[in-house]
């Protein structure tokens, strides 16, 4: 490999807890193929310049400010070990401390930055006008004194391509604008659009023209054969399904290296209403369970993994037995369905002896009225099994529940909060939602329904509720009486700030070491 042909690049921003899995595909494949390729994070860079120059300013504005600005190294060197997740206070105020620091970076530009979010108050990432104007724009990001300098850099190498990983719309802002500043100083450069963002606009809009002048290329879906077609290579199906070195060597916010794998694209249910994926026919695609495990364990030691995060929608059944039989060697974690499986406590001893320290399980409703509407698959009497199965064999729970859906009543949210306090023990953190109806949906005919506000991108749609339980009442019954139960209270409490069930594991493993 004598020659760049293709430089990969993961925007600002998310959270900067681990690599870009998807990045770590296409690296795999290209490097296969004997394809010359350069990789960018420029999410943990940028974040990370942004701060290094915040630390910097001389112009305090209050204690806080002075004390965050200070405080930053030990803050950031804080979250690299394990012991900061021993003490949840301290970790909140070294979290906190952080975000006061960048926050302070995006105010001269009206951007509410964060570690998870970018919210410009002028533009929205769900208007194509707005992202243009971000790409005309490209001074205007608060970025921009990182990626102006990193590009030129990168455009130095004389890349065939340029591609863009967009999977969140936190992300959507800041890649228009570096998109638009790669145009601006070298305008024949090709620039190619993917990731799951990207995809979702496709598949919404019906067409791949999107951006055009500034993009020369939307791939839409799972990129390796796409991009190996764009090159003009045929690519090759032995070697990994995802290659990290040209990643491991950033500096992340979690203590050892997290390594992200997928054993499956889409998810093996493909049966509950409402779903995106199923309203965008993703299709499911698996790897050989049998090659998945071997490969996620040869993952594990050669990046010396402190913990693995299982991307999959859903994480089979028959991949956790194969984790069972051949454990990776790192603690991991990731979404689960409530199986029959999880409710048995032989089952849940072996998983947590294969190294599982959580699963995220999307229980959506303590109704089981609600459940069955939503074609759920999921039965309250083997959730509260699993739930306490799980509890004994030392295995966290992150709860997802989901509120406002088209068939839950007031009376129904009231029964969800019945169950989670009545296995408030059994539960280690939530996740507590509020419906967005896909705008796509097959689901939705029954439904009046019209868009949240003018925005040609945008993957939801508002919904008269049919039992007449509106968008604010629903975030109020949330907020003021969910929340604030005193069963519930402590779960909310425990949630890592910004980063939430990225950081969870390390606080459960530590907790289940005593």
């Amino acid at each position: 490999m004598t020659t760049t042909k293709i430089i990969l690049i993961h925007p600002p921003v998310v959270k900067p807890s681990e690599p870009p899995a998807g990045i770590a595909r296409l690296s795999a494949c290209l490097k296969a193929n004997g394809v010359g390729h350069g990789v960018i994070d420029a999410n943990v860079e940028g974040l990370l310049y942004l701060l290094r120059g915040g630390a910097q300013q001389s112009e305090d504005s209050g204690r806080w400010d002075i004390r965050a600005r200070k405080n930053l190294k030990t803050n950031l060197d804080l979250l690299g070990t394990t012991g900061v997740f021993k003490n949840k206070s301290r970790y909140s105020r070294a979290v906190m401390d952080i975000h006061r620091v960048l926050r302070t970076a995006g105010k001269p530009f009206g951007v509410q930055l964060s570690l998870s979010d970018y919210e410009d108050g002028r533009r929205s990432p769900v208007r194509s006008v707005d992202l243009i104007q971000a790409a005309e724009q490209p001074q205007a990001n608060p970025f921009y004194s990182y990626f102006s300098g990193r590009l030129r850099q990168a455009l130095e190498e004389s890349p065939d391509f340029i591609g863009f990983s967009m999977n969140f719309l936190s992300q959507a802002l800041c890649t228009m604008a570096m998109i638009g500043f790669v145009k601006k100083i070298h305008p024949r450069q090709k620039i190619i659009l993917g990731g799951s963002l990207a995809t979702s606009w496709v598949r919404l809009l019906g067409r791949t023209d999107l951006f055009s002048g500034l993009v020369d290329r939307v791939v839409e879906g799972a990129g390796e054969e796409k991009l190996a077609e764009l090159l003009g290579i045929n690519p090759r199906r032995e070697g990994p399904s995802a290659d990290y070195d040209l990643l491991e060597k950033n500096r992340y916010f979690s203590p050892g290296f997290i390594l992200p794998y997928s054993a499956a694209g889409g998810c093996w249910w493909r049966k509950c209403s409402f779903c995106p994926e199923k309203a965008e026919d993703a299709p499911y695609r698996p790897l050989p369970v049998p090659r998945a495990a071997a490969e996620l364990a040869a993952l594990a030691r050669k990046t010396q993994a402190s913990l693995i995060h299982l991307l999959d929608s859903s994480i089979s059944p028959a991949f956790m037995q194969a984790l069972i039989e051949n454990p990776p060697g790192s603690p991991w974690y990731g979404f689960a369905r409530v199986t029959r499986h999880l409710a048995d406590n032989d089952f849940c001893r072996a998983l947590k002896k294969s190294g599982c320290v959580m699963l995220k399980l999307g229980l959506e409703s303590g109704s089981q009225t609600v459940l069955d509407a939503l074609s759920k698959g999921i039965d309250l009497a083997e959730a509260s099994a699993a739930l306490r199965a799980l509890s004994r064999a030392g295995i966290a729970v992150y709860g997802y529940f989901l509120f406002g859906t088209p068939p839950e009543t007031e009376a129904d949210a009231c029964q969800t909060l019945d169950f989670v306090a009545m296995h408030s023990e059994d539960i280690g953190f939530l996740n507590l939602a509020i419906f967005n109806l896909p705008a796509n949906s097959t689901d939705a005919g029954n439904l009046s329904t019209q868009e949240f506000y003018e925005a040609d991108l945008s993957l939801y749609r508002s919904f008269h509720h049919p039992g007449g339980w509106q968008r604010g009442e629903v975030r109020g019954f949330v907020e003021k009486k969910f929340k604030k139960h005193p069963a519930v209270a402590p779960l909310i409490r425990r949630t890592p700030e910004f980063f939430t069930s990225n950081h969870a594991p390390f606080f459960a493993f530590l907790k289940n070491s005593k």
